[in-house]
């Protein structure tokens, strides 16, 4: 019982560490598998696993914030100062990337819609994932997750989209919440089901 209270007060206070806030360090080789592996603990009707991890350690992440800068001044070539450093830092602000991507595609039974879903679930499981193991993490998309050109270089292939860009790391930095939601404005209760 101990830990359902646990867990319902975690649920209860969640959030998001801003990117800018997450230094080192990052997971360990074995926190990092076992981050992956809870992340893939999600619905996914028709076991199909219709996602998979991209990781970017290391140096590599510098030189795709390089190769992200090279885009950004075909598409803008008078951009500024700050931003090309912000091109050149995007993947080394934490010191570990993981991309889910969406392998989603047309099956004869389950609907695509639900594996697009379940790449969702993975995401915010990897979010919850990273807690769990004492990190904190942040669930991005940014232009390069719409970009082909950017889609080619970090690993994606033709027909896959990325669900998401899970930057994971460390922080003493104290995250304020956000506004949320009331329930009261996202909540219908069908039929005669209002408490």
């Amino acid at each position: 019982m101990q830990n359902d209270v646990k867990l319902t007060d975690y649920l209860r206070d969640r959030h998001s560490t801003p990117v800018a806030q997450i230094k080192e360090p990052g997971p360990s080789q074995e926190e990092l598998e076992s981050i992956l592996a809870s992340s893939a603990r999600v619905p996914d009707h028709g076991k199909l696993a219709p996602w998979r991890f991209i990781v970017y350690r290391g140096a590599v992440r510098e030189s795709l914030g390089l190769e992200f800068l090279k885009i950004a001044l075909q598409d803008n070539p008078d951009l500024a100062d700050p931003a090309q450093e912000a091109e050149r830092a995007r993947f080394t602000r934490a010191p570990l990337v993981v991309a889910v991507v969406s392998t989603a595609a047309p099956h004869a039974k389950i609907p695509e819609w639900e594996q697009v879903l379940s790449a969702g679930a993975v995401c915010l499981n990897m979010l919850m994932a990273a807690n769990a193991q004492g990190y904190v993490a942040n669930w991005r998309s940014e232009w390069i997750a719409y970009d082909g050109r950017a889609l080619t270089i970090l690993g994606v292939r033709e027909g896959e989209k990325v669900a998401g860009f899970i930057h994971i790391g460390s922080t003493d930095f104290p995250t304020p919440d956000r506004p949320r939601p009331q329930l009261s404005d996202i909540v219908t209760y069908a039929g005669d089901g209002q408490a």
